[in-house]
């Protein structure tokens, strides 16, 4: 019962930390955009954290590569949970491609805006060209994008294929992927699913029996290995498999 009060304290401190948190973000995100860089995205990156925390979830990450990271890289990773959306930009410092719905997320929306994230409408092939232009003109600034090359959340498994966007860009660019790997130990709890909402999704990672997160970071892959983003996406596509059945099956 001690136990049980003092998670309870605990958690009520960190929601009351983010609840201050995302208000301040919320207010700051509304200043003129030339105002907000650089000194937002660290900030936004904080709030992630607070996030994470507030939901108590244990993320950790494991580094699985024998290379040091490269400089600059386009993350990439599978997508079965709406935690990547905080987790992610916990642990790299990356501008994330999310879906154009997001924008509408009330003080979710306007942080993301102010933060740099990128959107797209991933019905529409247009959307997804002018989404391809955004990662690399964020990439000739020198950042770090992520995204999520499934398209969506998919389901705890990999799914049949994976879009060519992120491929297109490191050949386009010279810039290497860094793949990583999600897995979550308690899959049902973290798989999100329609028509599940986000509150829904929220009150699982807190509840959920085992609140391990690992997210497994491997070697950055260089892109002059590949003639074309075909070869090259089914090269990454065979390692994620690879990686499913060593972490999932």
């Amino acid at each position: 019962m001690i136990h049980f009060l003092a998670r309870v304290v605990w958690l009520g401190w960190c929601w009351i930390e983010l609840a201050v948190f995302t208000a301040v973000l919320y207010l700051l995100a509304w200043l003129p955009e030339a105002w907000l860089r650089p000194w937002y995205f660290p900030l936004f990156r904080g709030w992630c954290r607070f996030f994470v925390r507030a939901l108590d979830v244990d993320l950790r990450l494991h580094q699985k590569n024998t290379q040091a990271l490269p400089k600059q890289y386009i993350l990439i990773a599978n997508h079965p949970s709406a935690l990547e959306d905080v987790g992610i930009p916990t642990l790299f410092p990356v501008y994330s491609l999310a879906k154009e719905e997001m924008k509408d997320w009330w003080w979710a929306g306007r942080i993301n805006i102010a933060a740099g994230t990128l959107f797209v409408q991933r019905a529409s092939p247009q959307s997804r060209h002018a989404a391809t232009e955004r990662l690399v003109a964020e990439l000739n600034q020198g950042h770090n994008v992520a995204l999520y090359p499934e398209g969506g959340c998919m389901g705890r498994r990999i799914f049949s294929s994976f879009r060519h966007g992120a491929f297109e860009v490191s050949l386009r660019t010279g810039v290497p992927i860094l793949p990583v790997f999600l897995h979550y130990e308690s899959q049902d709890d973290f798989e999100w699913r329609s028509p599940q909402t986000l509150l829904h999704k929220f009150l699982h990672f807190m509840t959920t029996r085992n609140n391990r997160a690992n997210y497994y970071v491997y070697d950055a892959i260089d892109p002059k290995q590949f003639a074309g983003k075909e070869e090259y996406n089914q090269h990454v596509y065979n390692l994620y498999l690879k990686w499913q059945a060593r972490y999932l099956d």
